[in-house]
């Protein structure tokens, strides 16, 4: 009976190991020992993945590119200022062009009227000089809230889309308007000329300039000009550089404050407030502010809404140029910027800002140029060029990181640096520029095809090359992107043409939220959920099981052995 049992422990043994045998996975064995199966037991069956089961959201180039009702696009001369057209899909008011070139007080009721502006907006006076052009400047800002906490509304109140589906609060320098800060009154959309970035501010060197904040807001606030020409003292002998720590005490709400420039020299800078400068330059209070050559006739174009494409450029920049750019760089910590959306109360905002964050530990989630991120980019921050043109890029970096600017297919030249212009030996060309904190560079873009220069005409991305930059909250593409595009790329509804991936899932919020995978339209299967392999489980579960059989089975086998031979002793 005893030999019967062993016989079968034997031949249990031997079954769970040939069980264990058929059932261990091929793909473990050695190599060599894989090419011996293959050639006995051939290649095993091809698994197919799953198709991902999403829908696929088409491009509507209507909501991509919102058509032009009101013809703002179209070239145009108001108030014998001539208005470039504007070939991107949307475009500053050019009633308010004309009229930041002329001055409020100087044009019609009825371009002042199609302006939005108020009549002291932008006064223009006096020709000190003699030469063709009025030097006795006035400029009137108001701050104004983006996306901000609204008891009346669980919207936000004067919303402002970066991108789809993405609202960040924020602060900003902006003209003084007439009528709503909304679109209409059902409407809690902010109005075209209250948006991100403070509007870019040109001057001409030598003018008498005076800027008044007037600060509608519920903080204190104040204007330094940064690496621009000013005094420290005002004429009153008050103090000049909007410093409150030093120079000043701060603009309070309700209260207003006029800082005088008179700069002796051109330059490139910006202005921005200086009250807790950590917090509010991060939530928008910051703009470009360029001071031009003193030369005869040369009307500015004061502020330029939004940046981007200075539509009516100075005879000094068309004497050397064929346009003239705006690019202004941001980034922020949505942490820090949507305070403004958890209270209503300046107190509590105030508390958590300068008191609870930390500034030190701030992340910059999202990223804008001009104003705005991809891929609204592609809607007012293209760069679009004909052969053989010299264009005129002034790029300011305002954000916290640095900034890696990359025109795919060109190689502009540096000719500036914070204002200061290189010597013609030091200017330089290249394909990626470094552009730090408060960093400002200008470089002249030369479209002629010579590999060089150009690679030819295209549609050729520009965008920042720090990886993090270029998303939404860290789901690209997004951030700092957007493209130089030739004449004949462009559409006549002011969109590139395209070839690539269909851009409709980029202007849906789901993309943004994580709803909606990359490739799930091109590639279904990189798209879709892993296999579960029942079949495999089963398997490494039998060989499991088997290889517990046999070893119980061989412990069993040597305690017998071990109690016999202590038996037989």
């Amino acid at each position: 009976m005893i030999d019967k049992l062993q016989k079968y422990s034997w031949i249990s043994l031997g079954v769970a190991l040939l069980i264990a045998l058929i059932s261990f996975p091929r793909s473990w064995y050695p190599m060599s020992i894989q090419a011996q199966l293959y050639s006995w037991f051939g290649p095993p069956a091809y698994t197919e993945l799953n198709a991902v089961e999403m829908p696929i959201i088409d491009l509507d180039i209507n909501q991509a590119c919102p058509e032009d009702f009101s013809g703002w696009r179209a070239r145009n001369n108001i108030e014998g200022i001539e208005i470039m057209e504007a070939k991107t899909c949307t475009a500053d008011n050019p009633y308010a062009v004309a009229a930041f070139v002329r001055g409020t007080n100087n044009v019609s009721m009825n371009t002042l009227m199609q302006s939005g502006l108020t009549r002291d907006a932008v006064t223009k006076e006096e020709d000190l000089d003699d030469d063709g052009d009025p030097d006795v400047i006035h400029i009137r800002l108001e701050v104004v809230e983006l996306n901000g906490y609204s008891p009346d509304s669980q919207e936000e109140s004067l919303g402002y889309e970066i991108a789809p589906g993405i609202n960040p609060g924020f602060w900003v320098f902006a003209p003084k308007l007439t009528g709503m800060a909304s679109i209409s009154f059902e409407s809690n959309i902010a109005r075209d000329m209250l948006r991100l970035p403070s509007p870019p501010i040109r001057i001409e060197q030598g003018d008498q300039v005076f800027l008044t904040l007037e600060n509608s807001h519920t903080m204190p606030h104040t204007i330094h000009l940064h690496g621009i020409d000013h005094p420290y003292v005002n004429s009153d002998g008050e103090g000049n550089d909007g410093v409150p720590i030093i120079s000043e005490l701060p603009v309070m709400p309700g209260q207003s404050k006029t800082y005088e420039i008179n700069p002796r020299v051109t330059g490139f800078g910006l202005y921005h407030c200086h009250v807790q400068p950590q917090i509010h330059i991060m939530m928008g209070l910051q703009g470009l502010f360029i001071v031009e050559p003193n030369k005869p006739n040369n009307y500015l174009q004061t502020l330029n809404v939004g940046a981007g494409q200075v539509r009516a450029p100075s005879q000094d920049i068309l004497s050397s140029f064929d346009q003239e750019y705006d690019l202004h760089y941001l980034d922020l910590d949505s942490d820090l910027n949507n305070t403004i959306q958890e209270f209503n109360d300046p107190r509590l905002i105030a508390q958590k800002m300068n008191q609870s964050f930390n500034m030190t530990e701030a992340i910059p989630n999202y990223f804008t140029l001009n104003g705005l991120s991809f891929p609204y980019t592609f809607r007012d921050s293209l760069i679009v060029v004909s052969e053989n043109e010299e264009i005129k890029l002034r790029i300011a970096n305002g954000g916290i990181n640095p900034v890696a600017f990359h025109i795919h297919g060109h190689r502009p030249l540096l000719t500036h640096l914070d204002g200061v212009q290189l010597s013609a030996t030091s200017a330089y060309a290249r394909d990626v520029f470094s552009i730090d904190t408060a960093q400002r560079i200008d470089l002249t873009l030369n479209t002629s095809n010579d590999g060089n220069h150009s690679n030819g005409s295209g549609v050729w991305l520009y965008h920042d090359h720090k990886n993090q930059a270029i998303t939404n909250n860290g789901i690209g593409p997004g951030g700092h992107i957007s493209a130089l595009v030739y004449d004949e790329y462009m559409t006549s509804e002011g969109w590139p043409m395209l070839f690539g991936m269909n851009w409709g899932q980029f202007f849906s919020a789901d993309y943004y939220e994580r709803k909606i995978n990359l490739w799930a339209e091109y590639a279904p299967n990189l798209a879709s959920t892993p296999n579960k392999n029942i079949f495999l489980a089963f398997r490494l579960f039998v060989l499991g099981s088997a290889l517990t059989i046999a070893i119980i089975i061989m412990i069993s086998k040597i305690q017998s052995f071990i109690y016999a031979h202590i038996k037989k002793n």
